[in-house]
């Protein structure tokens, strides 16, 4: 009797946990439907956004610690403009896709990277070279889109610093 009455009330439960999920699924459906225009306009604010915060940390270049923080969020925020207009769950299976899972890890760790060295440890040559890390991870970040870019990089770079010393 009494695993009779446990399997009823178990099915009860989880018809209920099934429609909540449905109804939380069919709400964040209709939060997530944005109009081409409202995507463009997203992208655009959010672009210009960040744009503006490397503007501006451009302008307290002389404080490393402040430059880092405007810089990185500035840097987030031009990135990911990108999810109005793929999404973000296409924008995170393309980010951590298998040909560019290392550029993503790269660039991810030199932001987090950059940001504990301007907040948490205030020192001013780390977070240079944090920066330093983060424009370069972009870069090569960014070139995994275009096809066949790294390729003529890593070619380019090999080529201008192979040299023998005799």
């Amino acid at each position: 009797m009494w695993k009779q009455a446990q399997s009823l009330f178990s099915q009860e439960e989880q018809s209920d946990d099934d429609d909540l999920q449905d109804n939380l699924l069919d709400e964040t459906d209709n939060i997530c439907n944005l109009s081409p225009s409202q995507r463009l306009y997203g992208f655009g604010a959010c672009s210009l956004a960040g744009l503006f915060c490397m503007f501006l940390s451009m302008i307290v270049f002389a404080i490393p610690i402040k430059f880092a923080v405007l810089f990185t969020f500035g840097n987030v925020l031009a990135v990911g403009s990108t999810v109005f207009l793929m999404g973000a769950s296409r924008q995170l299976q393309m980010m951590f896709d298998p040909v560019r899972i290392y550029a993503t890890s790269i660039y991810i760790g030199s932001v987090v990277l950059a940001l504990i060295c301007a907040i948490l440890i205030h020192s001013k040559l780390l977070t240079i070279f944090a920066i330093l890390c983060e424009i370069c991870a972009l870069i090569w970040y960014s070139l995994s889109y275009i096809p066949f870019a790294r390729a003529v990089v890593s070619r380019v770079t090999i080529s201008l610093f192979d040299t023998e010393i005799c």
